[in-house]
């Protein structure tokens, strides 16, 4: 990570015994401590409704979280726990709730002689989002003396009104700056390295458009089912929960220009103008899948509907494939194909630039084999790296022409990478916005999938631990692409 200045803040967290906080920030802020990037300059607050928690049960919690996730209990701060953590009830969520709640946070500030900076993360259910930020800011929580950030995890509304809505209401009471709508993907040092990688290196730069390039795809394949998410995910569906955010993500960063600095701003103007430059999607570019009973890697597994908490007579889907044109200089012509689902048959997060064919093939009079494209394949997850697949003679008689790979990994070249969230709140605690999402940004996403959702599309069954209904592959013969594994 770059070293970064960290002011000294309390980082409040609301859902503070949730899942997020257990499985993600908690560990991460205990990794950005032990790599010394906080020292004594953060005050975590959980917060929740729980009122038989206080600071000493709070910091056990904490203790065995750390200890789950395979850290050994001598390599544990106890003095991080007790003098770092603390714990405030919010109740009912009541205007004297949040007073009580800035009274508490007030008296850590000057115990500890804190210029004011405070965090407020909201690591809860979206559907208490606007009763959080509308009580920040009637208890007067949205100022301080020193500076205020408020942090968001996705989803970002359900739909275009939806979002529009909350947009409305967080700048009520925050303004732009101060808010940081995070999605964990941008956080990886594979989706960062995107932009290096491209911009650093004019030899695929200058290959990056439509007269070099055939087409795009972009998957994010999990072999998971939905866990212990059926309440959220049966009302939200793929489309929501992947497609508006992580994909449509790593589609601006793979698809926009060059822009005129390395700033927050300049970057957040050329992701938006990718996304105003696609043309509306039609149901006819979009195929829906749900999974049904099957075998991954040797288990067998249920379908979505009989799934804990899933409705049985759900519609929801769990896979989309979509074909995307995006109608400027740069990629008129080109199809983006993006792709995600459950009860796929392995995790993968990866996006492959397919070249152009020779014009002409010399080698077919020669009886050699057919020439593939070549093409670059970006692995997000797991084994990240980079494969440019190239075409090679074989040796010997008669001539034969195979596929061979140059290969970069992170693993072979660098340390383990840091876990996304470690990276994103060290962004949020130094104040830098690159790598997260702008209200501008969520709306243009809704103005794209707000449609498809409202016309509900069709939703084929796909047994699980295949790569989606054979409708999806319509998608990929009407475009002409060709799969690489």
């Amino acid at each position: 990570m770059i070293e970064k200045k960290v002011e000294p803040h309390i980082f409040v967290v609301f859902g503070g015994t949730g899942d997020l906080m257990q499985r993600s920030i908690i560990p991460a802020l205990y990794e950005l401590t032990k790599a010394g990037h906080l020292k004594n300059n953060c005050l975590i607050l959980g917060t929740a409704r729980n009122a038989d928690l206080n600071d000493k049960t709070f910091r056990q919690m904490a203790r065995e979280i750390l200890s789950k996730i395979s850290l050994k209990q001598k390599d544990i701060s106890n003095s991080w726990c007790d003098d770092c953590l603390f714990y405030q009830s919010i109740g009912e969520e009541k205007e004297e709730d949040f007073a009580a709640l800035g009274e508490r946070i007030r008296q850590l500030e000057v115990k500890h002689n804190f210029p004011g900076n405070r965090i407020f993360y909201l690591a809860t259910p979206p559907t208490a989002f606007p009763t959080t930020i509308e009580l920040l800011g009637k208890a007067g929580l949205n100022k301080s003396r020193g500076w205020t950030r408020l942090v968001i995890e996705k989803p970002f509304g359900r739909d275009l009104e939806s979002a529009q809505k909350l947009n409305k209401l967080i700048h009520r009471h925050f303004k732009e700056t101060q808010i940081y709508r995070i999605d964990h993907y941008l956080g990886k040092e594979t989706v960062q390295n995107l932009l290096v990688f491209r911009f650093a290196n004019p030899i695929f730069e200058s290959l990056w458009n439509r007269d070099r390039i055939q087409n795009v795809q972009i998957t994010v394949a999990e072999d998971s089912g939905i866990g212990k998410r059926a309440g959220y995910f049966d009302h939200a569906g793929v489309l929501r929960d992947m497609i508006q955010n992580h994909l449509t993500q790593l589609l601006t960063l793979t698809a926009m220009e060059i822009p005129a600095k390395f700033d927050v701003e300049s970057i957040r103007a050329e992701k938006i103008k990718v996304l105003k430059s696609i043309a509306p999607i039609k149901t006819n570019q979009v195929a829906f899948g749900q999974y049904v009973e099957g075998d991954i890697n040797g288990k067998h597994v249920p379908g979505y509907l009989n799934e804990p908490g899933v409705a049985p007579d759900s519609t929801t889907e769990t896979f989309v494939a979509m074909s995307l044109d995006i109608a400027n200089w740069r990629w008129n012509g080109v199809p983006f194909f993006l792709r995600t689902g459950k009860r796929l048959p392995s995790r993968l997060t990866q996006i492959v630039i397919n070249f152009r064919l020779p014009p002409v093939s010399v080698f077919d009079p020669l009886g050699g084999s057919d020439v593939k494209a070549n093409s670059l394949v970006i692995t997000l997850q797991p084994d990240e790296g980079f494969d440019l697949c190239f075409e090679m003679k074989a040796l010997g008689e008669p001539l034969k022409i195979e596929t061979q790979r140059l290969h970069f990994r992170y693993a072979e070249a660098f340390a383990p990478l840091p876990d996304a969230y470690q990276t994103l709140l060290l962004d949020i605690m130094s104040g830098d916005q690159t790598l997260f999402v702008s209200a501008d940004e969520v709306e243009e996403s809704w103005r794209l999938y707000t449609p498809i959702i409202e016309q509900k599309p069709p939703v084929y069954p796909y047994p699980a631990g295949t790569w989606g209904p054979p409708e999806a592959n319509r998608l990929f013969e009407e475009k002409k692409i060709s799969e690489r594994d």
